[in-house]
């Protein structure tokens, strides 16, 4: 699984299902579906789970692979793509206020920043559901989800000169704007730097004032290039080959995320999570125009910078999240009544505690 890529565990959208009411959580029977995650590769695993106004909150295993603590139910961790809703979020403010339309080019607000052939027909509207064409920056950059220089801080300049230049030659897109869908973490790294054109300061900044800061986010920041998680965390590991071929697990808790930036850098908890999306999906962060536009699937399974699927029960969106060490899963009813978050940290080519991770997330978004 690469860096960043989203966490492909939820069923393909399709039509819209009822869903039905929310009920209280079944604690035992979702304390059940956690253990289930960390016995099939996990380490430790945090979730939340809110069914209307009644919470469940609990966790599974060990906040270190040797250790004896168990994970914190509290705990901070690094959410990977989960990062991208923030950053869309509030360019789909920015296209309320008037400045900024989704029909804008790349090209109007950064001239040549995507040279490439047809990259000057790239929209916001095209990043967003990622149908630019632009390639992927993080090719060459990891070893599995590590990063090969897990302390250098990178600019969201130099990132997208590796997805468009190779050497002094333009790298061509992968196919014309918006005919076509590829995920790529290289379209918010982009509008990531629309949004600091746009406002004259940085997607950390205008988050963080718009969305961390209101909404009383306490334990979720952008860390920019501080490579740390304070406060109460699990440990993530990811392996790594001796030179006798053996795989060892190497504890990569400590990394800088600047090569993740607005694609994926932030730090959060499964409360702080569920609270975003809740605030999100009731429309208290947008326009109704926007969130029209933003939860609409027009792509397959995509919105604007949300993911959107259908359970047994219903549509769902949310977003998935994969670094060094941590997997991520917030997912939510479209009214916001029913949400779950799920936070794993495994280690092992054997390790696959996604399946487990689906299993919990359809429990606690279709409960019986």
């Amino acid at each position: 699984m690469a860096l960043l890529t989203v966490c492909a565990l939820v069923p393909t959208a399709g039509g819209a299902v009822a869903a039905p009411p929310a009920v209280a959580p079944d604690g035992s029977a979702l304390q059940a579906a956690l253990d289930r995650v960390t016995a099939t590769g996990a380490i430790g695993a945090v979730a939340e789970v809110r069914q209307g106004d009644a919470v469940w909150r609990g966790s599974s295993g060990k906040s270190r692979l040797n250790g004896r603590q168990p994970a914190p139910a509290n705990g901070r961790f690094r959410a990977g793509s989960v990062t991208k809703t923030f950053t869309a979020t509030v360019v789909l403010q920015l296209v309320g206020e008037g400045r900024l339309r989704l029909s804008d080019t790349a090209e109007r607000w950064l001239p040549g920043l995507v040279p490439a052939l047809g990259g000057g027909r790239i929209t916001v509207r095209d990043l967003l559901q990622h149908a630019s064409g632009l390639p992927e920056y993080t090719d060459g950059l990891l070893d599995g989800d590590a990063p090969r220089d897990r302390f250098r801080t990178w600019t969201p300049a130099e990132l997208v000169r590796r997805a468009v230049k190779d050497g002094n030659r333009d790298r061509p897109l992968l196919f014309p704007p918006g005919t076509d869908h590829h995920y790529s973490n290289t379209d918010y790294i982009v509008l990531g730097m629309i949004i600091e054109k746009v406002t004259g300061r940085s997607y950390r900044t205008e988050i963080d004032q718009r969305i961390i800061r209101p909404l009383g986010l306490r334990d979720t920041r952008l860390p920019s290039s501080s490579p740390f998680i304070t406060g109460p965390h699990s440990h993530g590991y990811e392996p790594v080959e001796k030179a006798d071929g053996t795989l060892v697990p190497v504890d990569f808790t400590t990394v800088n995320m600047s090569v993740a930036g607005a694609a994926g850098e932030i730090i959060s908890t499964t409360a702080d999570l569920d609270r975003f999306f809740r605030t999100l999906l009731s429309g208290s962060l947008l326009r109704p125009a926007e969130l029209r536009e933003m939860t609409a699937d027009t792509s397959g399974g995509w919105g604007l910078g949300l993911e959107i699927a259908t359970l047994p029960c219903g549509t769902i969106v949310g977003h998935g999240g994969g670094t060094p060490g941590y997997r991520t899963v917030s997912f939510h009813t479209l009214d916001g009544t029913r949400q779950v978050t799920v936070d794993w940290t495994d280690w092992g080519t054997d390790a696959d505690a996604g399946p487990a991770a689906l299993a919990l997330m359809t429990a606690a978004l279709c409960p019986s």
